[in-house]
């Protein structure tokens, strides 16, 4: 299955990142209620583990929340292979907002 990857630097403790991590998927299930299906997310120490679906399609994956960057890892269905490229510029551009 092919993937998606990226990493955003902040200046955060890494307490701190990872309560805005937590707060935003918090905030996307309120505002995209109803366009994602079967969300679950389970958090082992600085590694949230999550998974959804949305359009008929499954997506899971990683953040991981380090002392100096956030890193984002996940499975794409091939289906949504076209959009890769927004999807990871999305994701980035989310978390620098976030981060910022």
């Amino acid at each position: 299955m092919p993937s998606v990857s990226t990493s955003v630097p902040h200046q955060l403790s890494k307490a701190e990142a990872m309560e805005r991590i937590k707060k935003f998927g918090v905030t996307l299930q309120e505002k995209y209620e109803g366009q994602f299906k079967d969300f679950d997310e389970s958090w082992s120490d600085n590694l949230l583990n999550f998974a959804f679906k949305t359009m008929g399609m499954a997506f899971k994956g990683t953040v991981q929340v380090e002392e100096d960057e956030v890193k984002v890892d996940g499975n794409l269905p091939f289906a949504a292979m076209m959009f890769k490229g927004r999807i990871e510029s999305e994701v980035r551009g989310a978390l620098e907002k976030l981060l910022a």
